[in-house]
């Protein structure tokens, strides 16, 4: 039955439907919609109602698509996607190690899904269930580079809005600062205390 790539499904697509349930709904403590387009501004991932809207359905359909292991290669990029964003736009200038606000998690996150790509989403899965067993490494690669070439176009869309698409109003910069923090994870579900 192939019990870990059933888990791995399972957890990943778990909680990236969590993160993006977060994101759109405020659901599981997440800031929703308005807080999400208040990240995206402190980000410059612009126009921010369209970034937030793109990045919560990519991580909630991608994660339930990664959940049911079905359309596998296209769920891994839309995730591989948001990953890869999260990367340039938030870690990567805090390094490699997670516990310094670093990269490491959304790395082995990809990791993973070009993993369950390559292998299959396993038995138990809605690919396996239309005959599709394993998508092998060419479409693993196909998914990276999909998932990469959208963030490319997001941040390079962001750079080129215009710069009056301002925040929603009202904002008292907690979402905004959440950004910046040093702890690693997705900086649009922060503690936005303080």
């Amino acid at each position: 039955m192939q019990i870990g790539r059933l888990a791995a499904r399972v957890v990943i697509g778990g909680l990236f439907v969590g993160h993006g349930t977060q994101k759109l709904f405020g659901w599981f403590g997440g800031p929703g919609l308005e807080g999400t387009e208040q990240m995206m501004g402190a980000i410059q991932m612009r126009p921010t109602r369209a970034n937030a809207l793109a990045a919560g359905v990519s991580e909630t359909a991608g994660g339930a698509l990664l959940i049911a292991g079905a359309a596998t290669p296209l769920a891994a990029s839309a995730l591989i996607g948001t990953m890869v964003t999260a990367i340039r736009k938030v870690h990567q200038p805090k390094g490699v190690w997670a516990a310094q606000g670093g990269w490491e998690y959304n790395a082995v996150l990809i990791a993973a899904l070009l993993a369950l790509v390559d292998a299959g989403p396993g038995d138990v899965s809605v690919d396996s269930a239309l005959g599709r067993q394993e998508w092998g490494p060419g479409w693993a690669v196909g998914g990276l580079a999909a998932g990469a070439a959208a963030s490319a176009a997001a941040i390079a869309l962001g750079r080129h809005a215009s710069s009056d698409q301002a925040t929603s109003s009202g904002s008292d910069g907690s979402i905004a600062k959440a950004t910046t923090d040093d702890t690693a994870g997705d900086p649009v579900t922060k503690d936005s205390a303080g």
